[in-house]
């Protein structure tokens, strides 16, 4: 992978300043790390990264060793993800009980049509007092057609964890300003754009459309108050009881 490549790659999940120009979801993306960051003290020894894929938030995990990717097994998958240590086929995760000490979910769970096995077999393979660092959607488009099945609220989720044996240490909202609204307006003309198919292209639309949005709108959410009812993502910190 080229350098300019690799840097592109990682304004997607960790955009600098640049990535308000390269990155049409450069807030809620942002905000979603920035969160994260604050947990990743809490995520330590032996951890697993369901959905890894390019694990582009391993590096946050300074104290996540050894770091563990697990990614879904299709064909697709195995060719455009290189750094994956074991596939498994969305049934059970192909881990011994207790075999960890932490366990990391982040944008997979609205991916899971049967979000109840998942919880339940996280909860198997953590040690007993092991953390989970879960993070999914909750204002946002459909994407990664068709497998793209549910949103949950706060409530949902604490429900969930709750149910399969987890004690909730830490919560957040992440972009539950006014910042949201232009987030998805972002988002909207990204979608719009998908059927130019030079990325060089789009980024004139970037900078030209979704860039201004984002500064306006970040201008904006230090005037205007917030709202802890419409945000773009939970972001939840969990420990096995």
């Amino acid at each position: 992978m080229s350098r300019i490549k690799s840097y592109i790659l990682d304004q997607q999940f960790d955009p600098g300043a640049l990535g308000i120009f390269i990155n049409p979801f450069y807030t809620v993306r942002r905000e979603l790390i920035g969160a994260m960051r604050k947990l990743s003290p809490s995520i330590t020894g032996r951890t697993l990264d369901i959905g890894c894929g390019h694990r582009p938030y391993e590096k946050i995990f300074k104290k996540a060793v050894p770091y563990v990717g697990l990614e879904y097994d299709t064909p697709h998958n195995r060719s455009r993800f290189r750094k994956i240590d074991a596939w498994y086929d969305g049934g059970n995760l192909p881990f011994t009980d207790g075999s960890f000490d932490s366990v990391i979910l982040t944008q997979v769970l609205e991916h899971v049509f049967s979000p109840d096995e998942m919880l339940r077999d996280i909860h198997r393979v953590l040690r007993s007092g092991g953390c989970l660092l879960l993070s999914v959607p909750f204002a946002w488009d459909e994407h990664e057609q068709p497998h793209d099945y549910a949103r949950y609220s706060s409530f949902g989720l604490i429900y969930l964890l709750r149910k399969h044996g987890f004690e909730i240490t830490n919560h957040t909202k992440t972009v539950d300003d006014v910042r949201m609204i232009f987030q998805l307006a972002g988002c909207y003309i990204h979608k719009k754009l998908a059927w130019i198919g030079s990325y060089r292209l789009r980024l004139i639309f970037y900078i030209l459309l979704i860039s201004p949005l984002t500064i306006i709108g970040t201008i904006l959410s230090w005037i205007l108050p917030t709202n802890p009812d419409m945000y773009m993502d939970n972001v939840i910190l969990a420990k096995k009881v």
